[in-house]
């Protein structure tokens, strides 16, 4: 059953149709058949009252009214409103209201015929179509009250939906914000880890300026040192060696010298 979260289909309409003024038996039956399906539309009896109409447009395809009343119990019977859905009744009555809207010569017909694809609409949650329907409803019938009372209803839930839609965006907006930002924390720290791990390795890694022991060709490095230093040290103890005899002939030459005297 279609939950209307407005006010329910209008009425059943019984005025004159323009397409079957002439007395004929088949407008006779028509007439009979549309007001036998309004006695089972008034009981609640909405499937038989679907099988009138459908007689009445037998003897009739062209009757505004049969197919006006015929919408409507579809929409009392109700079921699936997605539009995608052909086979619903809700949508089975939005197509031919349309058609009436198109083919109607009372303008109270239309107005109404108006009014209920705004109700459809309002329910699918299509809140700018539905305002549109009920507008052309009020086009026709500016003394309908229900209509301007569900147009209201309707703008308000477009305002409503819309700045719905606008703090979604928001939200989402600011969702993105905060994974970029994450991103970048985490593409800092992972940098951050790379560098201090780069510099640890640099402290480990030997340093090539440094002098180390090399056994490359012979002796190392720290043999070397030795070896010159014992050189060094040998050469300074043949110098002492030598300034110590020069020092011995001189003192000896002195005595000598002394003897003369």
């Amino acid at each position: 059953m279609l939950g209307l979260m407005i006010a329910l289909p209008s009425t059943l309409y019984a005025g004159s149709d323009k397409t079957s003024e002439a007395k004929t038996e088949s407008t006779i039956d028509e007439r009979k058949a549309i007001r036998k399906g309004n006695k089972l539309y008034e009981d609640k009896r909405y499937a038989e009252a679907e099988v009138e109409y459908k007689r009445a447009l037998q003897y009739n395809p062209n009757s505004d009214i049969a197919n006006y009343n015929l919408a409507l119990s579809y929409l009392r019977q109700g079921g699936s409103s997605d539009p995608k859905d052909s086979n619903s009744p809700v949508n089975q009555a939005s197509q031919i209201l349309r058609n009436v809207v198109k083919t109607a010569h009372d303008k109270g017909l239309a107005s109404r015929a108006y009014y209920n694809l705004g109700n459809i609409a309002f329910n699918q949650q299509n809140y700018s179509e539905s305002i549109e329907m009920y507008k052309d409803a009020l086009r026709r019938n500016p003394d309908d009250d229900q209509a301007r009372q569900n147009l209201r209803l309707a703008q308000k839930k477009q305002q409503e939906q819309q700045q719905q839609d606008q703090n979604q965006d928001k939200n989402q907006d600011k969702d993105k914000q905060n994974k970029d930002q994450n991103q970048n924390n985490d593409d800092n720290k992972e940098n951050k880890d790379k560098n201090r791990q780069d510099q640890q390795n640099q402290q480990n890694k030997p340093n090539q300026n440094k002098p180390q022991d090399r056994q490359q060709g012979g002796m190392s490095d720290s043999n070397v040192q030795q070896i010159l230093k014992a050189m060094q040290d040998a050469e300074k103890g043949t110098q002492q060696k030598v300034n110590a005899a020069k020092i011995k002939e001189e003192q000896n030459n002195r005595k000598r010298t002394g003897n003369q005297w």
